[in-house]
């Protein structure tokens, strides 16, 4: 390696890669997530909670072994975690769940509550379902996330996630007014809402805002707890080939801007042409002081 690599925002020189060499011939017979762990150990690579970043971790060996300075051993479940599959295998019974044809107004259901879906046995609703009736589908959320089931009274009416924020949104790093230095710092107290879903028999006037007032109100607590560090703001992405953005204006979400059609894959950007609206909400009045400064 002529010049270190910066990958996950880890340094990656000659020293590392011959850690991690080590690594894989030492647990070469245990596995890809075996050697990620002991990896995390050996760079003390932890969250906030003190968690090993051990997803992150195989995500950054995926692209050593891409760039032909590492070599892996074979996926102990071949497939199943390959590239561009959706990480979900669909159960042979469907999760059991109140189902029920709402309709009418919020004030017409049964009070409404969101409850964690992340390590819990309310995991496999959350991803049944968004699998099932998502658009886009269910695929794995890579880094910091927290799942939402939102309830009115027992019956499940909706799915909601937060996840980790992409660095570069030309619009949303105008509007907060940090550097890139300040962002590269600051990213983690930004969270993307990554996923909203309401179930399709689920037709009720004035819902939608109403469950991501609930949701604003909540989720930095949620990620405080899973994490240990608060949020400051909230974005999304509308897609407007699709969707108008109307329950986000209703929420008090504030349109900053448009996306420019590019996403990155293996380490690459390419032009998808699909430009969507950007919304930002606010958590706290100094969110700007924060971001720009030493957060927390």
């Amino acid at each position: 390696m002529d010049q270190p690599l910066v990958i996950r925002k880890q340094r990656i020189g000659e020293t590392e890669i011959e850690q991690i060499q080590n690594l894989i011939h030492q647990y070469w017979s245990q596995g890809r997530s075996c050697i990620s762990r002991e990896i995390c150990r050996l760079w003390d690579w932890r969250q906030e909670n003190g968690a090993l970043k051990d997803q992150v971790c195989r995500l950054l060996l995926r692209q050593l072994e891409d760039k032909g300075l590492i070599e892996l051993p074979p996926r102990h479940n071949d497939g199943v975690l390959a590239r561009n599959q959706k990480y979900y295998t669909p159960p042979l019974r469907a999760p059991l769940f109140h189902k029920e044809k709402l309709s009418g107004s919020v004030g017409d259901l049964p009070e409404i509550s969101l409850r964690p879906a992340r390590r819990n046995h309310q995991e496999k609703l959350w991803n049944y379902l968004v699998h099932r009736y998502h658009y886009k589908g269910f695929r794995i959320i890579v880094g910091a996330h927290v799942k939402l089931i939102a309830y009115a009274g027992q019956t499940p009416i909706a799915c909601l996630a937060f996840s980790s924020s992409v660095f570069r949104i030309r619009d949303r790093d105008q509007y907060i007014g940090w550097s890139k230095e300040q962002c590269n710092q600051n990213i983690r107290y930004v969270a993307n809402n990554s996923r909203f879903l309401i179930l399709p028999w689920v037709r009720v006037k004035n819902l939608a805002s109403h469950m991501l007032g609930l949701a604003v109100g909540q989720i930095s607590d949620y990620w405080e707890q899973a994490y240990g560090y608060p949020l400051h703001l909230l974005e999304t992405f509308v897609d407007r080939s699709r969707f108008k953005g109307t329950c986000y204006q209703a929420a008090n979400w504030r349109f900053v801007g448009k996306t420019k059609g590019h996403a990155k894959k293996n380490g690459q950007y390419y032009h998808h042409g699909r430009i969507k609206d950007v919304y930002v909400y606010p958590l706290r009045p100094e969110f700007r002081q924060r971001l720009c400064g030493g957060a927390l």
